[in-house]
């Protein structure tokens, strides 16, 4: 990996990933939808933002993009409490859904249609089996699309997963 246009994409949802639904430090759990908590300074789900998260992203060495309904807000909001600058943002067509086959998220087509054959990770509480078939027939580049467990958030064994295929995909 030389330049910026050849490191990885790696695609980041908030709500789930980044902002753990389960019970922690005594607050009472929550559940949501896809990106259903977002909301900007208001929203008592930001103190569950890890500071620290931030970095460890960094430290992958890939070129960082919010793929969250946050949209531009996710740079005014999270960014600065995680330690990140501003990223790119996904921006959802309004069709996004319409064709999808049945089972396949909403993000995975626009995601696969963003990347254009460049190497991805997809980091999102809501991938399913469906959503890595379809990326592994439609996107000619690697790929890895990451499924973060909504109630813990990106944990240790996650950032294992990701600078595992990051290691052996880009060798």
């Amino acid at each position: 990996m030389t330049s910026s246009a050849e490191r990885p994409l790696l695609f980041l949802d908030i709500d789930g990933p980044l902002i753990p639904f389960g019970a922690s430090s005594g607050q009472a759990q929550t559940t949501a939808d896809d990106d259903s908590v977002s909301g900007g300074q208001g929203n008592p789900l930001l103190a569950r933002l890890d500071p620290e998260v931030g970095a460890r992203l960094t430290a992958l060495g890939c070129h960082l993009v919010w793929a969250t309904t946050w949209m531009e807000e996710a740079n005014e909001v999270v960014s600065p409490r995680i330690g990140l600058p501003r990223l790119p943002v996904v921006e959802w067509p309004a069709d996004c859904a319409d064709g999808a086959p049945r089972g396949v998220h909403w993000k995975t087509r626009h995601l696969i249609e963003w990347a254009n054959g460049r190497p991805f990770i997809w980091v999102d509480d809501e991938i399913s089996a469906v959503d890595r078939l379809w990326a592994d027939a439609s996107h000619r580049g690697p790929s890895l699309l990451h499924r973060v467990d909504p109630a813990k958030g990106l944990v240790n064994a996650d950032f294992a997963t990701l600078a595992d295929w990051l290691r052996s995909s880009t060798s």
